[in-house]
């Protein structure tokens, strides 16, 4: 189909965020098709590794549009289903391409008048999302956390999911909640729910609680919330994730760490190198875990040898440190058996074991 405008009576859009540390945006599907990928060139850049260089496309026929994947590695996705044909996309759904979620929107021109659907959509979301708090409408899920060579379970992340529509995954719930300042809430809540993940177990072992950036600006909160946790949890081995964007100030590091340190809890920088890579604080405020981010590890036993090696070094400067170093993203043997001769300590990923609730590991023995 041959480039052209969308006419203006009806005008779709896509709002969301390509980082947590941008604001959200709106982006008019202005063309049909309306091309989407890591590609500069197209409609919609995307410029993310897990977004493919021409990763899905919008078409419009009359007033309906349809989205359609094309051919991308890690799949275009309708309210957090895969799709494999051209699918009707409706007012209100969620569009993901890759890890990248958006939100449809839908304006109307009528005589001149813009007549907006964001009043509905903004109270579907805040219906849902006051029912996720209120009702702690989650279940918690874990991944293993393997250690390498001997891909043995040493602990576990926890995640989460919901079944409410739209929320049904982080990144979802994390949209609606930074849109409505209550981030740092949700996160507290899906650590508390995810506690719960340890009790399947016989014996507690380790696992990993993730943060919001937004956390990091208020440590009295975060430290007043994980004292409470250790009240309720003494002997529960914890680990805690930050993710590397919030990773900015070795001073504020070292209070993260000191704090932590009082209370038997480890530290782990998560998604490391999927931005800048902080080295300053990596040597200045090392954590206990340094977990490499899928970017770096996919492929990696098909990456050149400059690449193979820079990883060896960090790879190395990590342990020098006395930092373990952990690849995130294994999904083959290949990759699983290249992170063991680059020197990681600790490996999870789909190889291993896909993120399921924590009762499915612990009937398979902890597997």
């Amino acid at each position: 189909m041959s480039e052209s405008l969308i006419g203006t009576n009806a005008v779709w859009m896509l709002s969301g965020q390509v980082s947590n540390s941008e604001p959200v945006r709106e982006v008019s599907i202005n063309t049909s098709p309306f091309q989407i990928g890591r590609r500069p060139d197209l409609a919609f850049c995307l410029p993310i590794r897990t977004v493919s260089n021409l990763h899905a496309s919008i078409h419009k026929d009359g007033e309906r549009i349809y989205v359609e994947d094309l051919g991308s590695t890690n799949g275009t996705f309708l309210n957090g289903s895969r799709i494999a044909s051209p699918s009707e996309v409706q007012e209100g759904d969620l569009l993901q391409f890759a890890d990248l979620m958006f939100r449809v929107k839908r304006t109307v021109s009528d005589t001149g008048h813009t007549v907006a659907g964001e009043t509905f959509e903004r109270a579907m979301a805040l219906i849902q999302f006051d029912k996720l708090m209120t009702e702690r409408a989650v279940t918690p899920f874990v991944q293993p956390i393997v250690s390498l060579p001997e891909s043995h379970p040493e602990g576990y992340e926890v995640l989460a999911r919901s079944r409410l529509f739209g929320l049904r995954y982080p990144q979802a719930m994390f949209l609606v909640a930074s849109q409505l300042n209550l981030a740092a809430e949700l996160s507290r809540m899906l650590r508390w729910e995810g506690l719960q993940a340890g009790d399947c177990f016989p014996a507690r072992p380790p696992l990993f609680l993730n943060t919001h950036p937004t956390e990091i600006l208020d440590l009295r909160s975060l430290e007043s919330h994980l004292r409470e946790i250790r009240r309720q949890r003494p002997d529960q081995p914890l680990t805690l994730e930050i993710h590397e964007s919030a990773v900015t100030s070795p001073q504020m590091m070292r209070e993260v760490r000191g704090m932590l340190g009082q209370l038997g809890v480890q530290l782990a920088y998560d998604d490391f190198g999927a931005g800048q890579a902080r080295l300053i604080e990596l040597v200045e405020v090392p954590p206990d875990v340094l977990k490499f981010d899928i970017s770096l590890i996919k492929d990696v036993d098909k990456a050149s040898r400059q690449r193979q090696r820079m990883l060896a070094g960090l790879v190395q400067l990590a342990r020098d440190l006395g930092v373990a170093p952990l690849a995130e993203g294994i999904e083959t043997l290949a990759e699983h058996q290249a992170c063991i001769e680059l020197g990681f300590t600790f490996g999870q990923g789909f190889y291993y074991g896909r993120p399921a609730p924590a009762a499915s590991y612990q009937s398979r023995g902890g597997e």
